[in-house]
C-alpha cells in the first residue's frame, strides 16, 4: 500500500483531511481540536501510518537464507571453473589466474552496488529470485558457448600478437562476468529484504556476509576437488546453476512460480547432455579433465603426442620404431656423460608422459630413475599411449617437484629438471632457494641439467634461469640446442673444455651427432647480478614480454629438430 499523497477523509464536521508521507520520517498528521469528537479516529490513523511500512512484506527468513547461501556457492564454483574452461586455450599460469580472480571481484563489486541500488527502489523478493534465475541460466550457457568463443578469441589472439593475458582478460571478461554481477546483487538485496530497522541492521548484515561467505568456502572445495574431478567441468557448472535457480524458486510469488519451475527443470535437463571434445584437435585419441589440468592425446602419422592445457607445446612423444625424437627429450641424454661414471640414480622432476625415461632405460639401463609428475591422470595417460612402463627401472611418484625433493632424503647422479615448457614455468623451480636444495640432492660430481624455453634471438629466460643456477653451482654451461629450447648444465664439481669435450665425444655411437654439437656449442654462463628468488622471479613477465616480441616480428612456430630425429 502506498502511502505518499494518499489522503483520508474523516468526515464533514470540521475535521480536516489527513495527508500521510511514509517515505518522510517522522510521518505528522494535523489533529482536530481535543474537543472534536474525530480526534480519536485522527489518533489511530496516526499510529497506523507510523507503524505500517509501505514495502511488500519480507519473504521467508529460511528461504532467503539459502538463496544468499546458494548463490554464495554458485559464484565460487564459476570462478574454478573459469580456470578450467580457459587453460585448454590460455595455460593456468599466474597471469591468467590473476585475470579471472580480479575480474570475478570486479563483477561482484559491481552487483553489489547495482543490488543496493536497485533494492532501495524495489525491494521485492520475487525481483531478487528472478534476477538470481537469470544468472543461473547464463551459468548453464557458458559451457555450451564457451569452446566456439575461446576458439575464436585464440584465433584473434595469434593474428593481432598478443599474449595469454589480454585473451584470458577478454574471454573471462565476455563470459563469467554478467552472471557474476547478477550474483553480486544478492547480498546487498537480501539484506534490504531482511533487515527490519536500523536497530537490527548490522546483525541482519553481518548474517547475511556470513553466509554468503561460508557458501563461497564449500563453492571452492566442492568444485576444486570432488565436483570437477567426479564429473568435469560442463556438468559442475550446470550443477551449480540448477541449484541456483532452485534455491530461487521459494522466493518468486504465485503468478512467476510457475515459469521459475520450468526454467530451473530446464536448466537441471542440460545435466543430461553429454560433454564433447573439450578442444578439437586433428587425430585427437584420448582427452580428459584431470585435477591438475587439461590433457589431450593426438596421433599424427607415427608420432603419439600429449598436449596439456592450451597445447603450446608437446609434453610427451611416442614412436612405435625409436626412442629418440630430435627434440627436446634428446638433449637430457648428452649429461650422463659428462659425469665420466655410470648414472645409477637419476631423477626426472616433471617426468610427463615419461619420453626421456623411455630412452634412458634403452641407452642407460643401468640407471634407477624417480620419474616425479604432480598429475597422476599424466602418469595414467604415459602407461596407456606413452610407453611408461618400457623402463623397468623407472618408478613413477606422484608429487610436485620441489615438496618432493625437499621431502627425499636420497642422492641422485643426475637431477634432470623437464618442467620448463613454454608459455610459462613454474617459478619456485627457478629461484636460487631451489637450486641450492638440488645441488643439496646431488652426489659429489652430480649435475642438474634443465630445459628451458626460448625465442629465436631472445633468451631472456634462460639466461635468467642460467645466471640464477651459476650463483648455486661452481660450474653453468648452456647450449642452444634447438631454436625454442636451451640446455642448462649445472655441474656440481667444475671441469675443464677439454675434459668436457673427451667425455662427450666419447659416448654411444648413437648419441654422438648430439653430444658432438654439445662439445662444440656449449658457453659458460657467468652468475647473475641479481639472481631469482623464492621472493622475486618475475617468470610470467619476462616470459610474456619475450613472446610479444617475437610474435611483434613475426616469428613463426616451426623447429628444427635434432640429429637425432627419425628419418
Amino acid at each position: 500500500m502506498d502511502f505518499e499523497a494518499k489522503r483520508i477523509d474523516a468526515g464533514t464536521s470540521g475535521c480536516p483531511p489527513l495527508r500521510l508521507a511514509a517515505k518522510r520520517s517522522p510521518v505528522r498528521a494535523r489533529l482536530p481540536p481535543p474537543d472534536s469528537p474525530f480526534r480519536h479516529v485522527a489518533l489511530d490513523v496516526r499510529v497506523h501510518s507510523e507503524t505500517v511500512s509501505p514495502e511488500p512484506a519480507a519473504p521467508r527468513p529460511h528461504a532467503l537464507t539459502a538463496l544468499v547461501f546458494f548463490a554464495g556457492i554458485g559464484s565460487m564454483a564459476t570462478e574454478i571453473c573459469a580456470s578450467r574452461l580457459l587453460a585448454p586455450y590460455y595455460g593456468s599460469s599466474t597471469a591468467v589466474w590473476a585475470n579471472v580472480i580480479g575480474l570475478i571481484l570486479a563483477s561482484l563489486s559491481l552487483g553489489y552496488w547495482f543490488g543496493g541500488r536497485l533494492a532501495d527502489r524495489r525491494p521485492s523478493a520475487t525481483l531478487l529470485a528472478t534476477i538470481v534465475i537469470a544468472a543461473a541460466a547464463l551459468i548453464a550457457a557458458v559451457p555450451f558457448v564457451a569452446r566456439p568463443f575461446l576458439d575464436l578469441s585464440v584465433r584473434g589472439i595469434e593474428t593481432v600478437s598478443t599474449g595469454a593475458v589480454l585473451g584470458s582478460f577478454a574471454a573471462a571478461l565476455a563470459l563469467f562476468a554478467p552472471p557474476v554481477v547478477l550474483l553480486g546483487m544478492v547480498t546487498p538485496f537480501a539484506v534490504r529484504l531482511a533487515a527490519t530497522g536500523v536497530a537490527d541492521a548490522g546483525r541482519v548484515a553481518g548474517r547475511i556476509f556470513a553466509l554468503s561467505t561460508a557458501g563461497s568456502i564449500l563453492g571452492t572445495f566442492l568444485a576444486a576437488l570432488v565436483a570437477i574431478p567426479l564429473i568435469g567441468t560442463q556438468r559442475t557448472m550446470l550443477c551449480a546453476a540448477t541449484v541456483i535457480a532452485l534455491a530461487a524458486v521459494p522466493l518468486l510469488s504465485r503468478r512467476r512460480l510457475a515459469p521459475g519451475l520450468v526454467a530451473a527443470a530446464a536448466i537441471a535437463a542440460l545435466l543430461a547432455v553429454p560433454p564433447g571434445v573439450v578442444k578439437a584437435e586433428t587425430g585427437l585419441i584420448h582427452e580428459e579433465e584431470s585435477r591438475y589440468q587439461f590433457i589431450q592425446v593426438v596421433q599424427q602419422g607415427p608420432e603419439r603426442r600429449l598436449y596439456l592445457n592450451e597445447g603450446l607445446a608437446i609434453h610427451s612423444l611416442w614412436r612405435a620404431d625409436t626412442v629418440l625424437t630430435g627434440g627436446e627429450w634428446d638433449m637430457f641424454l648428452t649429461a650422463p656423460p659428462l659425469l665420466g661414471r655410470p648414472a645409477a640414480h637419476v631423477a626426472i622432476l616433471g617426468n610427463a608422459g615419461g619420453t626421456t625415461a623411455r630412452a634412458f632405460g634403452v641407452y642407460y639401463p643401468e640407471a634407477r630413475i624417480d620419474g616425479v609428475e604432480i598429475d597422476p591422470a599424466v602418469s595414467a595417460v604415459g602407461r596407456r599411449y606413452f610407453g611408461l612402463a618400457d623402463n623397468p627401472g623407472l618408478t613413477v611418484v606422484a608429487a610436485d617437484a620441489r615438496p618432493f625433493l625437499q621431502a627425499s632424503r636420497a642422492r641422485y647422479d643426475l637431477i634432470l629438471i623437464d618442467a620448463y615448457r613454454q608459455p610459462y614455468v613454474p617459478f619456485y623451480l627457478a629461484t636460487r632457494e631451489f637450486f641450492r636444495l638440488a645441488r643439496q640432492r646431488l652426489r659429489p660430481g652430480g649435475i642438474v641439467a634443465l630445459n628451458v624455453s626460448t625465442v629465436p634471438g631472445d633468451d631472456r629466460l634462460a639466461r635468467a634461469v642460467a645466471g640464477t643456477l651459476a650463483t648455486e653451482f661452481p660450474q653453468v654451461v648452456t647450449w642452444q640446442a634447438l631454436r625454442f629450447n636451451q640446455f642448462v648444465v649445472g655441474l656440481s664439481a667444475p671441469q675443464s673444455r677439454a675434459v668436457m669435450t673427451a667425455r662427450l665425444r666419447a659416448a654411444l655411437p648413437d648419441l654422438l651427432p648430439i653430444t658432438s654439437l654439445l662439445a662444440r656449442d656449449m658457453h659458460t654462463a657467468a652468475p647473475a647480478a641479481r639472481p631469482w628468488t623464492d621472493d622475486r622471479a618475475p617468470v610470467e613477465w619476462v616470459t610474456d614480454r619475450m613472446i610479444a616480441a617475437y610474435a611483434l616480428r613475426g616469428g613463426a612456430g616451426t623447429e628444427d629438430l635434432l640429429p637425432t630425429a627419425p628419418r
